[in-house]
């Protein structure tokens, strides 16, 4: 599925891809309704409803990953709440072993994340996966998600590849698109972003379940 020898970079996401997604999902879906429902005497399928409405406007917007925005919007330490449950924090299998082995080689290896700064920091602390990057961009640290072609253009002057020998890996079809229009060459996504939900078969573009489907070669040292 990947011609190794074409790639000088990898992008790679971390929710959903390097990460079970299992977690976020959990987080908003279950964990901030419940606690919301409690702070403000809702229904928790009431407290549900109302924060996916408020969700669901921002999605694909920096806000919609912002810590900082959502604690403001409903009051919550939320940095507290995640940490409350970081023990959920999963990486995906394999990602450890292909992540040692692009490190190894003669590529770079950027992780570009839409996560929040005090999300990366907590996601670190769980599974600490950045020794193995030349590069860690935060989506709000350039000031534009990744769905926006913008970002693309910025991580482009600030850590310069060659889009046409670039691999992206991601879970999110609206940034493999951006991607896409940008110029990656070399786009490919995860068929089980969270282990607790079905594979997907109708994604856009080609998909793997594991990271042991494209391990790269080892590096051969004289």
């Amino acid at each position: 599925m990947i011609d190794w020898s074409a790639i000088d970079t990898v992008l790679l996401d971390m929710d959903g891809t390097l990460l079970d997604l299992h977690f976020d999902n959990f987080f908003w879906q279950e964990h901030v309704p419940l606690r919301y429902a409690q702070l403000n005497a809702l229904e928790e399928a009431q407290s549900l409803a109302d924060l996916m409405q408020r969700f669901d406007a921002e999605q694909g917007s920096l806000r919609w990953y912002s810590l900082d925005y959502w604690s403001e919007q409903l009051q919550m330490d939320l940095p507290a709440l995640k940490r409350e449950l970081a023990h959920m924090v999963r990486a995906r299998p394999f990602v450890e072993h292909f992540l040692q082995r692009l490190h190894a080689s003669h590529r770079q290896v950027y992780l570009v994340t839409n996560a929040h700064p005090k999300t990366l920091a907590i996601k670190m602390e769980a599974v600490d996966l950045s020794p193995w990057f030349d590069e860690v961009v935060v989506s709000h640290d350039l000031d534009v998600p990744k769905e926006d072609l913008r970002f693309w253009q910025l991580l482009q002057e600030r850590h310069p590849f060659d889009p046409q020998r670039t691999l992206l890996i991601d879970d999110t079809e609206t940034v493999l698109q951006a991607a896409h229009e940008y110029g990656i060459a070399h786009l490919l996504t995860l068929l089980q972003p969270d282990s607790s939900l079905q594979k997907r078969l109708d994604t856009t573009f080609p998909g793997i379940h594991h990271f042991d489907e494209i391990m790269p070669e080892e590096a051969v040292h004289d």
